[in-house]
C-alpha cells in the first residue's frame, strides 16, 4: 500500500507511526514545507512555503494562510502525480495548517486522513477559561469561531479522523465526532521508566539532583499562561519556605506557543518571576530553557513532585511522560487531566486557581515521599496499561491507517 504522510513539522506525531508502516511493507512518503529541517524516519517531498498574506482584515487572513499553504501542498501533489505517477492508496495528514485542504483535487480515490488535533469554540474551552486573560467580547468570540474554519473544511473533506484523546475528540461537533477515532501516539515506557540512578546537573552551579531529592518540576514548550505558568509560580513563594531545602526546576521557551504575548512587551516568564520575585529565593529556582530530551527526562526521573497545569487544552506530552518516569503528579483539574489521573489514585487534582491549594500539595507531595509512593506506582502502572507505545498504542494507530485502504463495506 503507498502511504503519503502531509505535515509542516513532519515527521511531528507521525514520527513511531511512519517507521511503523513501513517495516508493515507498505512504501510510505512524507510531504513537508521546504523550511521543514527536522530528521525524517522516511523519504520527503517538500512543498514551497507560502508567501506572506497581505490581507488587512484579520478574518480574512486567517483563511487565506490556511488556504494558500492548502494551495502549495496541492501543487506539490499535482506534480508528484503528473510527473511520477505517483498515486496514494492512503493520505494522512494534520488538519492543523490547511494542508490537507485540496488534495481530494488531486487524488480523489485516495482515502484521507486527519490528524484532529483541537476544534475551537469561543465557550467552554480554553478561550474563555482564564478570567484574568480572558475576553468575551463579540470580537474575540468572532476570531476563534473564524479560526475553526479551515478544521471544518478539513474534517468535512476527510474519510476518517485521528485524536489522541477523548477530551480533544469531543471538542469536535458531533456532526464531525462520529468520524474520530481516538487513539494516542504512545509513551515509549520502555524508555520512560523510573531510573534510581538518573542525574540532573544545574548549568552554571555545583547543584547535583538525584532521585529522592527535593526537586519541584514544571515543563512546558512554553512558560505561559495556558499552562499555568502563573499559577505555579503565585504559589511558589509559599511551598519553598516551608521547604527549606527544596528546589524548583523549570523547562520552558521564553515566549508562547499558544494564546497572545503580554501587553507590555516582556514575556511571561519574566513577567510573572518579576511578580514573585521579592519572595523568591532565586538560588533555589532554575530555568533550563529548552534543554535535550535525555536532560528533559532526567528531571522527571529526580523529581520528588512534578506540577502540571492545562487550560482546557490539548494534553501535553510532559504529563503523560511524567507519569511514566513514576513522577508524583500534582496536576490541574481540568478536562484533558481528568481523563488520565483520578485524584488520590495515581495523583493528585487541584483547582487550577487555588493557589493556597497548590502550595499545600506541593508542600505535602515534597514533605512525605514515602506516601505518595502508591501513586507514583499507580501513575506508571497507568501509562503502561493504556497508553504504551509498543504494545498498545502504535498498533492502534496501524490498524487505523490500514483499515482505511478498504472503504467502508469493502
Amino acid at each position: 500500500m503507498k502511504i503519503l504522510f502531509v505535515h509542516q513539522n513532519f515527521p511531528g506525531q507521525f514520527v513511531h507511526l511512519a517507521p511503523a508502516l513501513v517495516r508493515r511493507g507498505h512504501q510510505v512518503l512524507a510531504l513537508t514545507t521546504q523550511g521543514n529541517a527536522r530528521p525524517s524516519p522516511v523519504r520527503v517531498v517538500k512543498y514551497r512555503d507560502p508567501d506572506p498574506i497581505t490581507l488587512s482584515s484579520p478574518l480574512t487572513k486567517l483563511y487565506a494562510e490556511f488556504a494558500e499553504r492548502g494551495a502549495r501542498t496541492a501543487f506539490a501533489a499535482q506534480q508528484l502525480r503528473d510527473l511520477h505517477g505517483y498515486q496514494p492508496d492512503v493520505i494522512f495528514g494534520h488538519s492543523g495548517w490547511g494542508e490537507t485542504l485540496f488534495l481530494k483535487e488531486i487524488w480523489p480515490a485516495a482515502r484521507l486522513l486527519v490528524y484532529a488535533e483541537l476544534m475551537y469554540r469561543a465557550r467552554g474551552l480554553d478561550t474563555d477559561f482564564d478570567p484574568e486573560f480572558r475576553r468575551t467580547d463579540l470580537a474575540q468570540r468572532v476570531t476563534t469561531v473564524a479560526r475553526a474554519a479551515h478544521l471544518m473544511q478539513s474534517m468535512l473533506l476527510a474519510d476518517a479522523g485521528l485524536a489522541p484523546t477523548a477530551f480533544q475528540a469531543e471538542t469536535f461537533p458531533p456532526e464531525l465526532r462520529r468520524k474520530i477515532t481516538v487513539a494516542h501516539d504512545g509513551v515509549n515506557t520502555a524508555l520512560v521508566r523510573p531510573d534510581p540512578n538518573a542525574v540532573l546537573d544545574i548549568p552554571g552551579t555545583t547543584l547535583r539532583f538525584r532521585p529522592g531529592d527535593e526537586v519541584i518540576s514544571f515543563v512546558n514548550r512554553s512558560l505561559e499562561p495556558y499552562r499555568g505558568y502563573h499559577t505555579f509560580m503565585r504559589a511558589l513563594p509559599a511551598v519553598l519556605a516551608a521547604r527549606p531545602g527544596a528546589h524548583a526546576v523549570l523547562i520552558g521557551d521564553e515566549g508562547q506557543s499558544y494564546g497572545a504575548a503580554p501587553k507590555d512587551g516582556a514575556s511571561w516568564k519574566q513577567r510573572f518571576l518579576d511578580e514573585v520575585k521579592d519572595r523568591l529565593d532565586l538560588n533555589r529556582v532554575h530555568f533550563l530553557g529548552r534543554v535535550p530530551y535525555a536532560r528533559y527526562l532526567a528531571l522527571l526521573q529526580v523529581s520528588r513532585v512534578h506540577a502540571y497545569l492545562t487550560y482546557p487544552f490539548v494534553l501535553s506530552w510532559s504529563c503523560l511522560e511524567s507519569m511514566s518516569a513514576g513522577a508524583m503528579v500534582v496536576a490541574s483539574d481540568t478536562a484533558p487531566v481528568r481523563e488520565v489521573i483520578r485524584d488520590g489514585v495515581n495523583g493528585r487534582l487541584v483547582d487550577f486557581f487555588d493557589i493556597p491549594a497548590w502550595s499545600a500539595a506541593l508542600t505535602e507531595a515534597l514533605a512525605n515521599p514515602a506516601a505518595t509512593a502508591p501513586l507514583r506506582a499507580a501513575a506508571r502502572q497507568s501509562i503502561v496499561e493504556r497508553y504504551d507505545l509498543a504494545s498498545i498504542c502504535l498498533p492502534k494507530l496501524v490498524d487505523f491507517v490500514e483499515s482505511a485502504a478498504a472503504p467502508p463495506g469493502g
